[in-house]
């Protein structure tokens, strides 16, 4: 798999795409298929990427771990609880030691309504100018089916914590990133997977994509440019990111999603 994540790397590289992209789209192909030992693999190739200093560590690590939490809302939950405490076992000590470990995502009653609104605005850019026909249709499969994708997911953790991006934080784009791999990766969901490829443009299109330029802490050499995240939207840019699951998916033997019968 090293090979597989190397090559994604260097092609990301060649088209102006930063280190933080290419990792959240290997990241969540690799939560989705279960295989905690590629997580290992990942987090020593993006930390060589990113510079390979004890800093650099830390924070793929952190990225990794937010990738994994955002992933429970296409994958559930076993598959996040199975790779994250792999994952943080196989870390080293000096590593798992600087590691956050305030929640950030604890609702009470002075943030839920914040939390809400988060979450709303995350939806309405994915998915407008449909988001409330979408809200709509959801609710005819199940009343309570947009009440959870909202207020369990869209709010609390596939937007970002209150604070912006701070060491929780993915960001607009590489949330849509995250959505659009693990989905491709376990087949069988292609509107899912077309839908977020569109939301994904949208960032472009309503300017949130200009927030992922930035990050605190964020050398050069992962830091996100402009044309980077716009090739990334584009049909070109697409297409690489799918075949690029695709590759990581091959690699790990193919999807495991597959109904047994």
């Amino acid at each position: 798999m090293g090979e597989v994540f190397r090559g994604i790397a260097r092609e990301a590289r060649g088209k102006g795409v930063g280190a933080r992209a290419w990792l959240a789209i290997s990241a969540a192909a690799t939560f989705t298929l279960n295989s905690p030992d590629a997580l290992s693999i990942l987090h020593g190739i993006a930390t060589a990427e990113r510079g390979g200093s004890p800093a650099a560590e830390v924070r793929t690590a952190e990225f990794i771990r937010e990738v994994g939490l955002k992933c429970i809302s296409f994958n559930g939950i076993p598959r996040t609880i199975n790779c994250l405490n792999a994952f943080h076992a196989s870390l080293p000590e000096h590593v798992t030691a600087a590691l956050g470990r305030e929640p950030s995502r604890t609702l009470k009653a002075d943030n839920v309504e914040g939390v809400k609104a988060r979450g709303r605005g995350l939806w309405d850019s994915i998915y407008a100018p449909f988001e409330d026909k979408l809200v709509e249709k959801l609710g005819v499969s199940h009343p309570d089916l947009p009440v959870v994708i909202l207020n369990c997911h869209y709010g609390p953790l596939l937007s970002d914590p209150e604070g912006g991006q701070t060491k929780r934080g993915l960001g607009r784009v590489m949330t849509s990133l995250v959505a659009v791999a693990a989905l491709r990766a376990q087949t069988g969901v292609g509107p899912q997977v077309l839908s977020h490829v569109f939301g994904l443009r949208k960032a472009v299109d309503d300017g949130t994509f200009r927030d992922d330029l930035e990050v605190e802490g964020a050398g050069r050499e992962e830091s996100e440019s402009e044309e980077g995240v716009r090739w990334l939207a584009g049909d070109e840019g697409g297409e690489w990111m799918l075949k690029a699951v695709d590759r990581i998916v091959d690699g790990l033997g193919g999807s495991n999603f597959g109904a047994k019968l």
